[in-house]
């Protein structure tokens, strides 16, 4: 398996210009921990995360350094002073982040969260960002693994659920994450209601190629909704 095939396409995305509050408000609201920052070519400029976001609370919270520990630290660090008082996505991003191919392989995705010690990756095609793969995907990429993905006709049908699903149902594709394997799909992610569960499974249902469907949809907290 590869990145295109366990990646979570739609990406949430913000602009450098995005106001921290309408950051916190979109991670929320989707039921995300991070968001990546892009140009308007698509092009992955950081990514802000909640630690990004509790470094603000952490220091809004009105605890100051010791008097002895600002005299090694000169009196205040200019970059941790914008990580933690800026207001736009630019200003406390983590900048110039790990990207990776549609083609790379589950273990090498796995080996490179590891070794830089992040939760997750955006994935981009000729420079633009198209998906993003978590822990949590290589997860369920690895538990289907044995059933070695069929390729392309997996991939097409991942698709085709994806677009069903988006256009159709009412329920946020961006919300789901399709995994696909010899036929056999797996439907991962929160939805709003019992009625969006089974909408999406019926839109996989409804997809040629599909051969059995194990639905995992869980529910968004209560006061959790896409509106």
């Amino acid at each position: 398996m590869q990145a295109a095939d366990v990646m979570t396409p739609n990406v949430i995305t913000v602009t450098p210009d995005s106001d921290v509050s309408e950051i916190a408000s979109l991670l929320l609201e989707h039921g995300i921990s991070a968001v990546p920052v892009v140009d308007p070519d698509g092009k992955v400029l950081g990514i802000v995360s909640e630690g990004d976001l509790m470094a603000r609370i952490e220091d809004d919270s009105g605890q100051r350094k010791s008097w002895w520990l600002k005299l090694f630290s000169g009196g205040g660090n200019p970059v941790d002073y914008v990580k933690t008082h800026g207001r736009k996505a630019s200003e406390i991003m983590t900048g110039n982040p790990l990207t990776i191919g549609e083609d790379e392989p589950l273990h090498r995705i796995a080996s490179l969260l590891e070794k830089r010690r992040i939760k997750r990756v955006p994935v981009v095609r000729d420079g633009r960002l198209v998906g993003i793969v978590s822990r949590s995907n290589l997860l369920r990429g690895f538990s289907v693994s044995r059933l070695e993905a069929g390729g392309g006709d997996d991939r097409e049908i991942r698709d085709a659920i994806l677009k069903e699903v988006d256009e159709n149902t009412g329920v946020m594709a961006d919300r789901l994450n399709v995994i696909v394997a010899d036929g056999k799909v797996q439907l991962w992610g929160l939805v709003e209601n019992k009625e969006q569960k089974q909408a999406a499974q019926v839109a996989a249902e409804n997809v040629a190629g599909v051969k059995e469907i194990e639905n995992n949809l869980g529910f968004l907290p209560r006061g959790v909704t896409g509106i």
